[in-house]
């Protein structure tokens, strides 16, 4: 009898041990939230009035869910970009793409993009229908890469850029009642992936066809 007792259980212990197995993968699946700002299948963006957000902007409870927005390199650069524009303001506007001449000498303190033998700079690209409105994107200084012999550029190797992944709100007209025509001043916001140009790095050119 103890025997039994005992066996009984052994295969009761080992039934709770599974049984939590088998039913974690379904609990996840049916509980789990969707990835951050991946946009939902089934979910139609809510239409609001002009009057609900009267300066255009996102309301307040999709900010905070998509707070890591801050974090994402294309939106942290902006600020600072736009104090450096302040500064260089009196002496004009900025010049275009140039390939400068690689100094080891100047460059050693400088940033990653300064460095690099197929450097780059970062402009502030705008979209009022875009949220964040200001991203950096990235321009390629050289159409070829800098000879880390002679410091100058070569047409040897070429400067492609490098694009990340990311996710944005876009704002679109819409009809707070369901109407078919859309209302003056009334905005759904609609999640989107768009590729941002992020830095540039050396490639071998195409073979001609």
């Amino acid at each position: 009898m103890p025997a039994v007792t005992a066996a009984t259980t052994t295969t009761v212990l080992l039934l709770l041990g599974i049984l939590p197995l088998t039913w974690l993968p379904t609990s996840r699946a049916h509980h789990s939230h969707p990835p951050w700002g991946a946009p939902h299948p089934h979910r139609t963006p809510r239409c609001y009035s002009a009057e609900e957000l009267p300066d255009g902007q996102p309301p307040p409870h999709l900010l905070a869910r998509n707070a890591r927005w801050e974090q994402a390199l294309p939106v942290a650069l902006v600020s600072s970009l736009e104090a450096e524009g302040h500064r260089r303001q009196p002496q004009g506007a900025l010049a275009g793409p140039q390939c400068p001449v690689l100094r080891p000498e100047e460059v050693l303190t400088a940033d990653t993009h300064q460095r690099s033998i197929s450097p780059w700079r970062y402009r502030i690209d705008t979209d009022e229908s875009r949220y964040p409105q200001k991203l950096a994107f990235a321009e390629c200084l050289c159409r070829g890469c800098i000879s880390t012999r002679t410091g100058q550029e070569t047409a040897a190797l070429n400067s492609v850029r490098l694009h990340q992944s990311l996710l944005v709100l876009r704002r679109r007209p819409c009809s707070p009642h369901g109407a078919e025509a859309t209302s003056p001043g009334a905005f759904a916001f609609h999640t989107e992936f768009i590729r941002v140009p992020v830095g540039c790095t050396c490639v071998l050119p195409r073979s001609a066809p």
